[in-house]
């Protein structure tokens, strides 16, 4: 591979002839050869984007001039569009704070800048990475920034995925309203309840879930650019912080970015970047939740509940021909395993900043990025591969609940705790259906049964009883 040769303060080192970044990359890839994998595109887009306000910025104050400013800025709006995404490369295990990426944003737009305005690569003339492209600003102020910028940007996507899969299951619940089935704790039989009922739950889940998410997002609106190196601003134009902001509200289509009010707190605490994270783990608990009980409601088809089917989206096995598992669940527990996993990663390197600093910041929006992407992408694929297309087995539904220990409850206000737990265990080691126990022994009258035992009136609130009254009343 052809190589030039650059210079950084600790001395010369080979970098490509054809890349656009430059030594201090270079020197992160020799770094840090630890996962293979490269920053995630938000990340990227994020801190082009505050490249692009800054330039604008210094260009409007007169600190940069015109014609450097312009070419910055004609370099972001390439990478924006879409070029030169191969020539970010720092691993997100890298050296704290982000400087290794900051740096590598910095020498793509300036090495391009200066292509632009006739130059050659790695000459960092008349565009330097350091005294233009990163003028007034700081990997300490512009990761922060970035995170804040990144995740607001991969929020509609989040949120349109979990609205979908919201009125999936809330259209689920209107479909399976008439449909009475077991209800179960401790995976042991409990009084009915309706099909519809546990989707239309299932759907209540999820819009509470999107609202602890919105209201999470919302601290993220608050902006520390400008902080500098500690958070003070130093080598800061005090006009700078406001103007970045309107900057950076038309170029990335975010209007509700707001100025920080306390920079260097917005520089020490990763605190709003962890309550947003904890906010998708919460999300991540109550969806592998209701994919579990999808994957507990399909089992069988002889040997389980069988109560709903899924669709069939792959063979399930490779030996045993017919089989069909509920893959799509199973991707989707998974999923929220992982991004649990993210969040305690995030949780401890948000503890872990010292004094004016985090300096784990990469791993911070490494891993809440990734939340963000794996969920969005599983929640669109839950609603439009399995939720959406979930049919209900009516009979098995009435087969178990006729069968179940439970309605012996039912039973209670008429004739006694005791003697209803009697009738509960006849019923089960006899074999017997509650409801032909009772008839069979006279217990009850045959309408007072009827109305005892009705199980569509046991769905909602009230004391099942018939005409004679209660045991309690009498």
């Amino acid at each position: 591979m052809a190589t030039r040769i650059e210079k950084d303060p600790l001395g010369e080192l080979p970098v490509p002839t054809e890349a656009l970044y430059g030594v201090q990359t270079m020197r992160a890839v020799l770094n840090f050869p630890i996962s293979g994998l490269r920053p995630l595109e938000p990340f990227v887009i994020a801190q082009v984007w505050i490249k692009k306000a800054a330039a604008m910025t210094h260009r409007d104050t007169g600190r940069l001039d015109a014609r450097r400013a312009d070419a910055i800025i004609a370099a972001a709006d390439e990478v924006l569009a879409g070029e030169h995404r191969d020539q970010f490369i720092v691993d997100p295990y890298q050296a704290g704070a982000g400087t290794s990426h900051n740096m590598n944003v910095n020498e793509v737009l300036a090495n391009r800048a200066n292509e632009l305005l006739g130059g050659a690569r790695g000459t960092y003339t008349p565009v330097h990475p350091n005294d233009h492209v990163n003028m007034a600003q700081s990997t300490n102020d512009t990761i922060p920034t970035n995170i804040r910028l990144a995740v607001l940007r991969q929020l509609p996507a989040l949120l349109a995925s979990l609205d979908a899969l919201h009125a999936a299951m809330a259209n689920k619940g209107v479909e399976f309203d008439g449909i009475v089935k077991a209800g179960r704790t401790h995976l042991q039989d409990a009084m009915p309840i309706r099909l519809g009922q546990e989707f239309t739950a299932y759907a209540g889940t999820l819009a509470r879930c999107r609202k602890r998410v919105v209201e999470a997002a919302d601290y993220l609106n608050d902006l520390g650019i400008g902080g500098s190196a500690v958070g003070t601003g130093v080598t800061v134009e005090p006009e700078y912080p406001a103007r970045m902001n309107t900057h950076l509200r038309a170029i990335t289509g975010i209007r509700s970015l707001r100025i920080g009010s306390d920079r260097i707190q917005l520089m020490q605490s990763m605190g709003d970047a962890a309550a947003f994270s904890a906010s998708l783990r919460v999300l991540a608990v109550d969806l592998s939740k209701i994919a579990s009980d999808l994957r507990l409601m399909v089992s069988g088809p002889r040997t389980g509940l069988d109560e709903i089917a899924l669709p069939a989206v792959q063979p399930g096995s490779s030996i045993m021909p017919g089989k069909i598992n509920p893959s799509i669940p199973e991707m989707v527990n998974q999923v929220c395993f992982q991004v649990i996993g993210c969040d305690t990663t995030v949780t401890i390197a948000a503890e872990h900043g010292q004094l004016e600093l985090n300096v784990m910041m990469p791993v911070i929006a490494h891993n809440v990025l990734l939340s963000m992407q794996i969920l969005t992408s599983a929640i669109s694929v839950f609603s439009s591969r399995c939720v959406e297309g979930i049919i209900a087995h009516a009979d098995m539904c009435e087969y178990w609940v006729e069968r179940s220990a439970a309605l012996a409850t039912a039973l209670m206000p008429q004739i006694g705790y005791a003697a209803a737990a009697d009738i509960s265990k006849r019923s089960v080691k006899e074999g017997t259906l509650i409801r032909e126990l009772v008839a069979k022994e006279a217990i009850l009258p045959p309408d007072e049964l009827e109305a005892v035992l009705d199980l569509r009136k046991m769905t909602e609130i009230g004391v099942p009883s018939g005409k004679h009254g209660s045991v309690a009343a009498g």
